[in-house]
């Protein structure tokens, strides 16, 4: 192999590598947002996140309780409704596993497992599970969602998160030290 093809090959490496990272950084940056949605939510930022035409979507069950949503500003309202005026969410943890990123020049798709613990202004507490189908697209020089899927695997009603017991911990690590 020719030191020209060998250069090529580690570029293209490369720009695999970053793409990857960068939709990683897009989730990541979306499920932050998406863990603390309250009046105080920077929207723009949350836009910034997708494409000008991407699709927001649930699946299966997900469908009947989300719907869809096309384009940047549809999807941003969507989400500003679990906002204001009173937050959806009192708590909400978003967690992933079972990541695979595929990469194909200027697109992505990335699926996840994703775990959601949550409580609600009301008090009410469920756990849900949901398949993510999440399509990438370099805009404008950055990578953004171009095409969210999510369709719920389990949901269960659960009494609560958190609670004021003590944590337990063997006697001889109580305190800690300095």
């Amino acid at each position: 192999m020719s030191q020209t093809d060998e250069l090529a090959r580690l570029s293209a490496r490369l720009d695999t590598l970053e793409a990857e990272s960068a939709v990683r950084r897009v989730m990541a940056a979306y499920f932050r947002i998406c863990d603390r949605l309250g009046p105080d939510t920077d929207l723009e930022a949350l836009g910034e996140l997708f494409t000008r035409d991407a699709v927001w979507q649930g699946k299966g069950r997900y469908q009947a309780a989300f719907g869809g949503y096309r384009g940047r500003a549809a999807i941003v309202e969507m989400i500003a409704g679990y906002c204001a005026p009173v937050p959806h969410f009192r708590m909400t943890g978003h967690f992933f596993s079972a990541e695979a990123i595929e990469v194909a020049g200027e697109t992505a798709t990335g699926r996840w497992m994703m775990l959601q613990c949550s409580t609600y202004h009301d008090d009410s507490a469920d756990l849900r599970s949901a398949a993510l189908t999440v399509g990438f697209a370099r805009e404008d020089g950055r990578w953004r969602i171009a095409d969210f899927r999510t369709e719920n695997i389990f949901s269960r009603r659960v009494d609560h998160w958190s609670d004021a017991e003590t944590i337990p911990v063997p006697a001889a690590q109580q305190g800690g030290q300095q």
